[in-house]
C-alpha cells in the first residue's frame, strides 16, 4: 500500500467515525424522517446547504471536471444547466404547498392521479435511488485502485458502510445536519485548489479560463439545452430534492431553492476550471485525478476528500429518502426499527452492481430523458387532466428515453451536430410528445 492509499484511508475512516458521533440520534419518528429537532425544522441556511452538497455528488463533479476538460468552462456552463432544477422545484413545491396544501409528491400525485399513478412514480424514484448508492460508491472506488481490484471493492464496502452508520443514528436529522458540515469542508477543498491553480507559476489566468470554451453546439450547447429542458422534470424524480421541498415553511423552503439553484451552479463551474487547466497542459483522461497527480500529494489527498466528501452527502441522503420512501410516501411503516432496516436494504442491493461489469451499468444513468413525461405533470399542476393523461406522458417518456439508450432515433429529426446533439433532440422532441399526449384526454373530454 502506497503513502497516498494510506493517506486515503485515513481520511475516509476518520471523516466518517467524527460524523458518527457529531450526528444527532433520533429518537422519534419526526426526527428520523422529516429531519425536526427541538421542535425546529430547517432553517434558509441549512436547507440551502443540504440541497447544493446532496447535488454536487462525487459524479457530478467528477463529470463538471471532465466537461472542462473537453470543452472549456462552455462545458462547466453546460451542465450547471441542471442547476436550473433547484429553481424549477422550488417553485412548483412552493405553489403546490401553498395552494394545494400538499405535504408531499405523493400526497400530489394520489390525490390528482390516484394509487396506480403513485405505484409507477415510486418505482422511477426507487431506481433512481438504487442507482445513486453504486454510481457514487464507484467514483469513490477508483481513487483507491483499478476497477476489479481487491483495493477498489474494499474502499467501496468500507465507504459505504461507515456511511450507513451515521445515518442511521438520526435518518433525514443526521442527513441535514452533516450535510451542512459535508458543505463546508467542500468550499474549503475548492479554494485550496483553485488557489494552487491560480498561483503564477501554474501559468493559467482567469482571463485564459473565461476563454478556454468555444459557444457552438458541437462544443458545450447541445448538453446545455438539453440540461435546461430536463429541469422541467428531472428533479421531481429525485426525492433527494424533493423531500427538503415539505419539511421548513413554504417561505424558507423557497428561499433555500432559489439560492441553492444558483450557488450550487456556481459551485460546479468552478469546479469545472480543474478540467479547465487540465486542458491547458493537454492533459487526457480523468481530469481531477490527472489534475492532482501534477500537484503532488497533498492537492491529490484533498481532491480525493473532496471526492469522499461530496459522495458521502449525496449517500446519506439516499439512505434517508430511501427509509422516507417506503416508510411514509408509501405508508409501509412509520416505525424507527423499519425505517433504519429500510435503509440497511437499500445499501445492500445499491451495492451488488459494483460487482457486475460497468459496461452493462452505462445505460442504467440515463434517467434525465427517462422522466422527461413528468413535465405536464408538474408544470400544470393544477389543471384538470384525467388521470390516463399522467400515464400516457410517463410511458411516452420512457419510450424515449429507451430511444436514446439504443440509439434507435431518427437522424432526420436530429439538426444539430457535435456530442450530445442525440440527447438534445430526442429530449426536445420528446418533451413535446410528452406535452401533446398529456393534452389529449382533456381535449377529448371537453
Amino acid at each position: 500500500m502506497t503513502e497516498v492509499q494510506i493517506w486515503q484511508w485515513g481520511l475516509v475512516i476518520a471523516s466518517s467515525l467524527v460524523l458518527f458521533f457529531l450526528s444527532p440520534w433520533a429518537k422519534d419518528t419526526n426526527q428520523f424522517f422529516k429531519a425536526v429537532q427541538k421542535k425546529k425544522a430547517p432553517n434558509t441556511f441549512m436547507l440551502m446547504g443540504s440541497l447544493i452538497i446532496s447535488w454536487i455528488f462525487a459524479k457530478s463533479i467528477t463529470n463538471a471536471a471532465n466537461l472542462g476538460l473537453d470543452f472549456g468552462i462552455v462545458g462547466g456552463i453546460a451542465y450547471a444547466g441542471y442547476y436550473l432544477s433547484f429553481a424549477v422545484a422550488g417553485i412548483v413545491i412552493y405553489k403546490m404547498r401553498l395552494h394545494g396544501k400538499y405535504t408531499s409528491i405523493h400526497h400530489f400525485l394520489s390525490s390528482k392521479f390516484g394509487k396506480t399513478a403513485v405505484t409507477v412514480f415510486s418505482i422511477l424514484i426507487a431506481f433512481r435511488l438504487f442507482n445513486e448508492v453504486w454510481s457514487n460508491t464507484m467514483v469513490i472506488g477508483t481513487y483507491f485502485g483499478d476497477i476489479g481490484t481487491s483495493p477498489y471493492y474494499w474502499s467501496i464496502l468500507v465507504f459505504t458502510g461507515l456511511t450507513l452508520a451515521y445515518v442511521l443514528k438520526g435518518g433525514m436529522s443526521s442527513s441535514i445536519f452533516t450535510d451542512v458540515i459535508q458543505m463546508g469542508l467542500f468550499t474549503l477543498l475548492l479554494a485550496v485548489i483553485l488557489f494552487t491553480i491560480f498561483r503564477k507559476d501554474n501559468a493559467i489566468t482567469t482571463s485564459e479560463v473565461i476563454n478556454s470554451g468555444i459557444w457552438s453546439f458541437e462544443t458545450g450547447l447541445n448538453l446545455l439545452i438539453a440540461a435546461l429542458l430536463q429541469s422541467f422534470s428531472y428533479p421531481f424524480h429525485d426525492p433527494v430534492l424533493t423531500d427538503r421541498g415539505f419539511i421548513s415553511s413554504p417561505k424558507v423552503t423557497l428561499k433555500s431553492f432559489l439560492w441553492a439553484s444558483a450557488l450550487g451552479a456556481i459551485c460546479i463551474i468552478l469546479f469545472s476550471i480543474i478540467g479547465v487547466y487540465a486542458q491547458s497542459q493537454g492533459m487526457q483522461g480523468q481530469a481531477a485525478v490527472q489534475v492532482g497527480k501534477a500537484f503532488g500529494t497533498v492537492i491529490l489527498l484533498v481532491i480525493n476528500f473532496i471526492m469522499i466528501t461530496s459522495a458521502a452527502s449525496t449517500l446519506d441522503s439516499t439512505f434517508s429518502s430511501f427509509s422516507k420512501l417506503l416508510a411514509l410516501d408509501l405508508n409501509l411503516g412509520n416505525t424507527l426499527k423499519f425505517g433504519r432496516w429500510s435503509m440497511v436494504a437499500i445499501a445492500v442491493l445499491g451495492t451488488i452492481p459494483v460487482f457486475l461489469d460497468a459496461e452493462i451499468l452505462s445505460a442504467t444513468t440515463i434517467s434525465g430523458t427517462m422522466v422527461i413525461g413528468l413535465t405536464p405533470v408538474f408544470l400544470f399542476w393544477k389543471g384538470d387532466a384525467p388521470k390516463i393523461s399522467f400515464h400516457l406522458s410517463v410511458f411516452s417518456g420512457l419510450i424515449f428515453g429507451f430511444l436514446l439508450i439504443f440509439n434507435w432515433f431518427p437522424n432526420d429529426l436530429i439538426f444539430t451536430t457535435g456530442k450530445y446533439a442525440n440527447l438534445l433532440w430526442i429530449n426536445f422532441w420528446g418533451i413535446l410528445c410528452c406535452l401533446f399526449v398529456y393534452r389529449i384526454p382533456t381535449w377529448i373530454k371537453k
